[in-house]
């Protein structure tokens, strides 16, 4: 289909290509939403998406929220629906979440399209979102370089409302360093449960300066690791084996590791803290769990 349309386009433009109703019915063309289009072999990400449903908006719309974090890169439960700021006034278009967002703002641009910065999508989703996942989107913000601990606390500090309250408590929980979300869950466990929060990216060095190694969550005075395990390491042959090998090298040093894997997060999270609270005794810290706040986030099975 060699009509020099753009990759997504409205109905109109097809009929002045000269591309009739019959075609955009037809098998080389999908529709996106009511009266946008784009070709058969175009794939439907987040990004086509929303660029299509900013055509049907009013100028000075932009992603927002949902949309928003994903086209920053920041991690946030899936969400089908497009959502926008606008201007003024309400787009009907099935699927597409529309907000009128009237006053001044500072956008960024992704790729071409227009989003809320990652400190206003991140405030924008205080009410959206529980707090550990508001935590995971402000640990994948930083990490993607999108925005900074600091600039999310002053952020929500700026806010004002009834979730201004949950933005500032999770701006205050957000830490540089986060590998994955994952990670960010399983500190957050550690957190809610009164446990002393551990140092995010340890790095050691050896005598001369040089780089060692590096833990995820550590309490480093205590020699103590707590590690999240993917599946992608049973998976690899090589990597479980350097995983030995890390481990015994830790066993000489005086550290002791706690791995946890995905179940021990969302399916035996109290065991998880059990493993954890029993791992600080032995590297000689005596500790408790002190708060039920982590069941409202974290229910087991």
């Amino acid at each position: 289909m060699d009509d020099g349309l753009p990759r997504v386009f409205t109905r109109a433009e097809a009929l002045g290509a000269r591309l009739s109703d019959k075609v955009l019915r037809g098998p080389q063309v999908q529709r996106v939403f009511r009266g946008v289009y784009v070709r058969r072999d175009v794939p439907l990400d987040t990004r086509v998406r929303a660029l299509a449903a900013l055509r049907l908006a009013p100028k000075g719309s932009v992603a927002a929220c949902w949309t928003a974090a994903e086209l920053l890169g920041g991690i946030v439960p899936h969400e089908t629906r497009v959502h926008l700021n606008v201007p003024s006034g309400r787009l009907r278009v099935p699927g597409v979440t529309t907000r009128v967002r009237s006053g001044r703002r500072r956008l960024a641009r992704i790729g071409g399209l227009p989003v809320t910065t990652a400190e206003d999508t991140f405030v924008d989703l205080a009410g959206e979102l529980g707090l550990v996942d508001l935590v995971v989107l402000g640990d994948s913000l930083v990490g993607r370089g999108r925005t900074t601990p600091d600039a999310l606390v002053a952020a929500a500090d700026a806010m004002r409302g009834r979730h201004a309250a949950m933005a500032r408590r999770a701006a205050g929980l957000v830490r540089a360093g986060v590998d994955s979300p994952m990670e960010s869950r399983l500190r957050m466990l550690l957190v809610l449960a009164g446990l002393p929060e551990p140092v995010v990216n340890h790095i050691e060095h050896d005598e001369w300066g040089r780089w060692v190694r590096r833990y995820d969550l550590s309490y480093p005075e205590l020699r103590l690791a707590v590690e999240y395990d993917g599946r992608q390491h049973a998976e690899s042959q090589r990597q479980w084996e350097r995983d030995v090998e890390r481990r015994e090298e830790l066993d000489a040093e005086g550290w002791r590791i706690v791995v946890v894997l995905a179940k021990g997060v969302y399916r035996e999270p109290e065991r998880t803290l059990a493993r954890v609270v029993a791992a600080l005794a032995a590297q000689g810290r005596t500790v408790r769990v002190t708060s039920d706040e982590w069941r409202l986030h974290f229910s087991g099975v």
